[in-house]
């Protein structure tokens, strides 16, 4: 190949939809980019994919990355002069039982706060858009007019020629043979034609990717599941203009396709494929049909379209697909791997997915960052636990399972567990415990008394445990609770330059004497909070950082990647060194006073601080912390010391009336304190300022990163602002429900739950207006919410509703 290219800015390995989409949006960009596909552009696993294009997630970010699908699909055949077989053709959803239709009702609510218009339908009404199916167990549908459906491989071939108008080079049968690096960095990628150098390599390969990614040491958490779909010929009363339907109490999706239907499924036992390897030279190849398999599917089916009992069937088309442990597709910069960018795992929905995504990928690769929170697909969410393809594989089956089933509030996994345990396990476990799992830990979530059943029971009502959390949230407050909470991700960043590294990463100032515990952001050049933590220092050059289960990756990476080159500063994870015990309430001094003979006073250990104290003979950080509102510590000690010092506490605290609590208390708790949730409440999208943190934004303390965006944002005022919202106590509150300011939609909620010291439930949400947002404007306003498509009143605050002044906290 006598053209073939040496050097580029960016190579991407992997010709299907995504990676044609990042190769056009890079190159729209102004990067000189270079596609290789191994064979022929879709002939991984995109030719084979359904093409339904739905816009509807959890996340508003994702939701717009979808709807930017969709308005680039209107247009690209325009602009290419390449078909894509897009139509915007609408999407139904069916619900069948009283549940559903709650579950359909909220998804409608979160839609009209992401600014979509979806519509609630009847049955019969339903029907009149689908006519050819049987509407006797339906409840009621949602329908939203701007969903739509493509030709998978002609709307890739699209984005290709895009990618090339835009001076893209697209090269074909060039298998990528390594990834080049020296000294850690990215050289280029080595081919079977030749060496392209360059300094970023995008994988967008597919079920192929976690493979491609293991020699770089980048974990990529996906495996190969079969998936089927059956192809009708035409039938009676299919027209071009038929919207996609999904009937997720059949298990089953459609749409039109050349006058016939498309018509498949997500099955509870789904198989992986596979488990050794996917072999050598499978490209343009679908799997053996599995008519047995597919039957329980079929069945549920007829049942929704009798006309599928006569029509012919022209194919049954297995194809295997990539799929991840929690349903949600992969993008960003590896945290292992500078240089090396992932976008993959898109579970069967890459087509809906590919237009923003590629975007979102292309911005990441062009700007260092994304161009908006993509935490929920963030490659940053995975951990220790995702590096064993077989627990991958055992979660990813039982999230390829429950595609379709109901999304419970609060629903926990059942697979692989457990896995990462505190050594207190077995005892929480003994006492009542009913775990949840986050990064591969058991955490307790709540406990159940004698009697009660020691499981959840999901709903969309009351759920059973919701007796058992306000128990221990009264005893949060009246007495003291002991919580579990050894999963805390926890670093040490060590070294003489270790204060100056982290008063330039942190917004707080870190550098007070030995012993000053800091709650603090770690903000983005937008002024975004990119970590929410607190940071203790230990020593003149050593300091301990404490962080969230879920966000050891991302704030490891975070952190690393904000030592300046040439700094003596050495960050290391120590989470699996120490566990945690968070004594909290009331009386937590006096438990706490009887087993240590370290003065616990507040006048020796005020708020804010932390000492080293000895506790059952074993050495205990003690830090005077809380994110329940009370009086408490967090006490940090070696992992073989947590059993011995969890019995003193219990023996200490019997006469106190201190009990075990959980997470659910813990959130029950901070929602009546205005705590605010990195990933709910704040994230990369929201300041301090329009969070209500100001107050751990030290200005003064010279440079750091995101100040300049803070000072401007301080000088200019806000756009938006973060409230708490109260309701009556019978209005069940999860998130994602609608806040309306005199009539007007100005935002929806991050956060929802129940306060049982108030006996209200409570919300945290942001309120926006392009006018900007003051106190006066928030507080002046005549509020509602909407909650299931229903409207009801409630009241909105910008202080805290419990102990708004901390006395509680700080005594």
């Amino acid at each position: 190949m006598n053209d073939f290219p040496t050097t580029a800015q960016a190579v991407i390995v992997g010709g299907g939809i995504i990676g044609c989409s990042t190769a056009y949006h890079l190159a729209k960009l102004g990067w000189e980019v270079v596609l290789l596909e191994r064979h022929k552009l879709t002939s991984g696993t995109t030719f084979h994919a359904a093409g339904l294009v739905g816009q509807l997630r959890s996340s508003a970010n994702i939701t717009e990355l979808l709807g930017y699908s969709v308005k680039l699909y209107d247009t690209l055949e325009q602009e290419t002069g390449q078909a894509t077989g897009w139509k915007r053709n609408g999407g139904l959803r069916l619900a069948c039982n009283e549940e559903r239709w709650t579950e359909v009702k909220r998804q409608a609510t979160t839609a009209r706060s992401f600014g979509l218009d979806m519509q609630l339908l009847t049955p019969s009404e339903a029907r009149e858009l689908w006519p050819l199916m049987d509407v006797s167990d339906v409840v009621g549908a949602a329908f939203l007019p701007t969903d739509g459906q493509a030709n998978p491989s002609d709307i890739t071939l699209s984005l290709a020629k895009g990618a090339r108008m835009a001076g893209a080079r697209i090269i074909e049968d060039c298998a990528v043979l390594s990834v080049e690096r020296e000294k850690g960095v990215i050289t280029g990628v080595k081919t079977r034609h030749g060496l392209i150098k360059t300094g970023v390599v995008v994988a967008c390969c597919g079920q192929w990717t976690r493979e491609f990614a293991a020699p770089l040491g980048v974990t990529v958490p996906l495996v190969s599941m079969e998936h089927q779909y059956m192809v009708t010929e035409p039938i009676d009363g299919v027209t071009r203009d038929l919207p996609t339907l999904r009937d997720p109490d059949r298990l089953t999706y459609w749409k039109e396709e050349v006058g016939g239907l498309v018509m498949g499924g997500y099955e509870p036992n789904p198989k992986p494929w596979a488990i050794s390897g996917i072999p050598e030279g499978f490209h343009y190849t679908l799997l053996d049909s599995d008519f047995d398999h597919f039957e329980q599917i079929m069945e549920l089916a007829l049942g929704r379209v009798p006309a599928l009992e006569t029509a012919g069937i022209k194919t049954l088309t297995n194809g295997p697909e990539s799929f991840t442990p929690d349903g949600n597709f992969i993008l960003g910069e590896a945290p292992e791997q500078k240089g090396f960018f992932v976008g993959a795992g898109f579970n069967a929905f890459g087509i809906a997915s590919g237009g923003g995504a590629g975007m979102a990928l292309a911005e990441w690769v062009a700007k260092g960052e994304p161009p908006l929170d993509l935490w929920p697909v963030d490659i940053r969410r995975f951990g220790r636990p995702h590096f064993d393809t077989d627990w991958v594989r055992t979660r990813t089956v039982e999230a390829y399972g429950k595609h379709y089933t109901m999304a419970w509030p609060s629903e926990e996994h059942d697979s692989g567990r457990p896995g990462r345990r505190s050594p207190l396990y077995d005892r929480l476990k003994a006492r009542g415990a009913v775990f949840g799992e986050k990064m591969g830990w058991e955490r307790p979530n709540w406990f159940a008394a004698e009697g009660e059943h020691a499981g959840d029971i999901y709903t969309y009502g009351r759920p059973n445990w919701f007796a058992a959390v306000g128990r221990e949230h009264r005893a949060a407050r009246e007495a003291a609770v002991l919580i579990d909470q050894t999963s805390f991700a926890k670093f040490l960043l060590k070294g003489p330059d270790a204060e100056s590294v982290l008063q330039w990463i942190c917004a707080g100032d870190i550098g007070g004497p030995v012993g000053t515990l800091n709650y603090t952001q770690m903000l983005n050049d937008r002024g975004g909070i990119e970590a929410d933590l607190t940071v203790l220092r230990r020593a003149e050059d050593e300091f301990y950082i404490v962080t969230g289960t879920g966000f050891a990756t991302r704030d490891f990476d975070w952190i690393k990647r904000g030592i300046p080159e040439g700094a003596n500063a050495q960050l290391i994870d120590v989470t699996s060194g120490h566990a945690v015990l968070s004594l909290m309430g009331p009386k937590a001094r006096d438990i706490l006073a009887h087993v240590t003979r370290a003065d616990v006073s507040n006048a020796a250990l005020p708020f804010g601080t932390a000492k080293q104290i000895a506790i059952a003979g074993a050495p205990v950080w003690a830090l005077r912390v809380s994110y329940v509102g009370e009086l408490g510590w967090e006490l940090h000690m070696p992992m073989e010391s947590a059993a011995t010092v969890f019995d003193a506490l219990h023996m200490a605290g019997a006469s106190h009336g201190l009990v075990d609590a959980g997470y659910r208390a813990i959130e029950t708790l901070r929602l009546e304190k205005g705590y605010r949730a990195w990933a709910g409440d704040i994230g990369p999208d929201s300041t301090p300022l329009e969070a209500g943190l100001g107050f751990a934004v030290k200005l003064g303390k010279g440079a750091f990163r995101g100040r300049e965006a803070i000072v401007a944002q301080k000088a200019e005022g806000v756009r938006k602002m973060l409230a708490t919202v109260t309701a009556a106590p019978e209005v069940i509150l999860l998130g994602r429900e609608t806040i309306f300011r005199n009539g007007e939609r100005v935002g929806y909620l991050s956060s929802g739950g129940y306060g049982h010291t108030l006996g209200k439930a409570i919300g945290m949400g942001y309120l926006k207006t392009p006018e900007g947002v003051t106190r006066d404007w928030v507080l002046s306003g005549s509020y509602e919410l909407e909650v299931a498509t229903e409207r009801v009143p409630c009241e909105v605050t910008l202080s805290p509703l419990y102990d708004p002044t901390h006395a509680r906290l700080k005594s």
